[in-house]
């Protein structure tokens, strides 16, 4: 209360020296006599730093009031911006206001204009300024090899983006980035509990608003898979991992789509995102993002199985072609078993007889073992028959 009281108080000096100030131009100008206002200088003083000082006090509780929510808004924008967009902008302002200075030198001997052109210049090329730097930070940054994330992008050829993220050290920790997709598939929690993932898992606001939106959609089953994601980001959060687990408020204004959005966030902090979107794959490859895709892991830690290998299935429904069984193993690989129809809700042996790999998975193709061995002793029977004719 007294710091807001001595602020009130600031106020009313500033208004009353305002008064002042303006009542001394009117006096130089003569405003007063040529509207035949006889009045002494002394009173006209008393007067003008009278109204101007009752102004400022009265006005002085909504100019706080206006004042702190600027700055409120001033600092949630601020923290949403990335380190390098503020060094950036910042640079740019600096050389845009050096600018103007130098042609307002000779911009203030202008009379009446000159001092107005000089201020709407400096508006001018500051707020140039700030937008080149922003948008242009690699290139302004460039030039202050002092900042590390820069500084790689033209040393060695060998080392590429790998070496700007090396050239960072312990400037940045190792996070991994986390999208809706990876998050809702739920896997992601069992990779954690493994200890096979290293660093931070970094999941940005954006996302996690993305996922309450999903969580609050009238659809069944985007609520259910939003909720899931929910229940994850908890389990992932718990106690023993929550050293591995950030939530960053940021958000870039300018991009409307989540995708687009994780890879400027994996741009700017030279970051990994985890994700099992295939699309999300190729835009983030193309832009130079590393991508950490859970579909692929789980194709790599697969069995491998080669031609000939026996294995028990069972038979679940009938495939595409005239005759064909369908079984799945315990990871959700299908196996398709020729002539397996007759076979249907049977566990039977079969031999594999190739495995073709797709960019959705595994594919094995096998035959039943008893009509493998059964055909052989035809084949067998039908050899001993001509060797005796």
């Amino acid at each position: 209360m007294m710091i807001r009281n001595i602020v009130r108080v600031i106020i009313t000096v500033l208004a009353g020296a305002i008064g002042f100030y303006l009542n001394v131009v009117l006096m130089r100008l003569d405003v007063l006599q040529s509207l035949g206002w006889q009045i002494s200088p002394i009173w006209a003083f008393v007067a003008m730093v009278a109204i101007f000082a009752i102004l400022g006090f009265l006005i002085a509780p909504a100019s706080m009031r206006g004042f702190l929510k600027m700055i409120s808004w001033f600092d949630a924008r601020m923290t949403k911006v990335p380190t390098h967009d503020l060094i950036g902008g910042a640079v740019g302002v600096i050389i845009g206001l050096i600018i103007a200075s130098l042609l307002s030198s000779a911009l203030r001997g202008i009379p009446i204009i000159g001092s107005v052109i000089s201020i709407i210049l400096s508006v001018s090329l500051g707020y140039l300024g700030l937008i080149i730097g922003v948008k242009r930070k690699e290139e302004v940054l460039g030039f202050f090899t002092f900042l590390p994330k820069f500084k790689g992008d033209k040393g060695e050829k060998g080392k590429g983006k790998d070496g700007n993220r090396q050239s960072l050290g312990a400037a940045l920790p190792n996070y991994k980035i986390l999208d809706t997709s990876v998050i809702i598939d739920g896997r992601i929690a069992d990779i954690v509990q493994t200890g096979f993932l290293e660093g931070t898992l970094l999941i940005p606001g954006f996302v996690l608003e993305e996922l309450q939106h999903i969580a609050d959609s009238s659809d069944l089953l985007k609520r259910n898979r939003g909720r899931r994601g929910l229940d994850i980001l908890n389990q992932i959060s718990k106690e023993e991992l929550a050293n591995n687990v950030e939530i960053m408020e940021i958000d870039f204004e300018d991009i409307s789509e989540v995708d687009s959005k994780l890879v400027r966030l994996g741009q700017n902090l030279g970051a990994p995102i985890l994700t099992n979107d295939y699309n999300l794959n190729k835009v983030a490859e193309l832009q130079g993002v590393k991508v950490l895709n859970i579909n692929e892991l789980a194709n790599a830690v697969k069995p491998i199985v080669l031609p000939g290998e026996e294995m028990e299935v069972q038979v679940m429904k009938e495939g595409k072609e005239p005759g064909q069984g369908v079984a799945y193993l315990d990871d959700g690989t299908m196996i398709v078993v020729d002539t397996g129809r007759r076979y249907m809700g049977q566990t039977i042996t079969v031999l594999v007889t190739s495995v073709l790999q797709t960019a959705a998975g595994r594919m094995i193709f096998a035959k039943p073992k008893a009509l493998v061995e059964k055909k052989s002793i035809g084949l067998s029977g039908t050899n001993e028959v001509n060797a005796l004719g």
